[in-house]
């Protein structure tokens, strides 16, 4: 591990609620730790692998590992089966990377959305965090994390929309949004 092991206290951190800033929270907390030269790594459970968005291009400059292991808009798709399959993907890769023991932060970006959908099982995770290796922050963000996963969490954080441009038509800003 890198950086203040001796005092590192590991924490499992969940941005969750239908509020903007959830993965915008997380890609902060990756940039703090790529500063004290932490070791991280990033899976996207819902951006398509095709994506090319702001996050990914700064990372691949910086030397952070992100990979995009979606299928898009979920909620819009044609084969569920597909994003299905897809999400335990993921998973496998992510878990992969939690039992490494070669990362201090791993980011499972947009995770609770499957794990609501009920397409990967909240115990299996919990688990999974439970038995990480030790110092490892693992950081899960998504509207509607199961209660199982927030109550397991040691920070939780519910963002809440008070205000979006989206309802007076603005579309999702370069830079902003992606």
């Amino acid at each position: 591990m890198s950086t203040g092991d001796a005092k590192r206290q590991a924490l499992v951190i969940v941005f969750t609620g239908h509020g903007k800033g959830k993965t915008t929270a997380a890609l902060g907390v990756i940039l703090r730790a790529w500063g004290r030269g932490m070791r991280v790594a990033v899976l996207q459970f819902m951006k398509a692998r095709t994506s090319n968005y702001g996050e990914e291009r700064a990372a691949k400059k910086l030397g952070i590992e992100m990979i995009p292991l979606g299928e898009g808009f979920t909620w819009r798709s044609e084969d569920i089966e597909k994003d299905k399959a897809a999400a335990r993907e993921c998973w496998e890769l992510a878990r992969q990377k939690i039992d490494s023991g070669q990362y201090d932060i791993v980011v499972l970006d947009e995770m609770a959305y499957p794990l609501s959908y009920g397409w990967i099982p909240v115990e299996e995770v919990v688990d999974a965090l439970r038995r990480r290796p030790k110092g490892l922050h693992v950081i899960i963000t998504g509207r509607d994390a199961p209660q199982e996963l927030i109550d397991f969490a040691d920070l939780v954080t519910e963002m809440r929309e008070v205000k979006h441009p989206y309802r007076k038509g603005i579309k999702a800003q370069p830079g902003i949004d992606f």
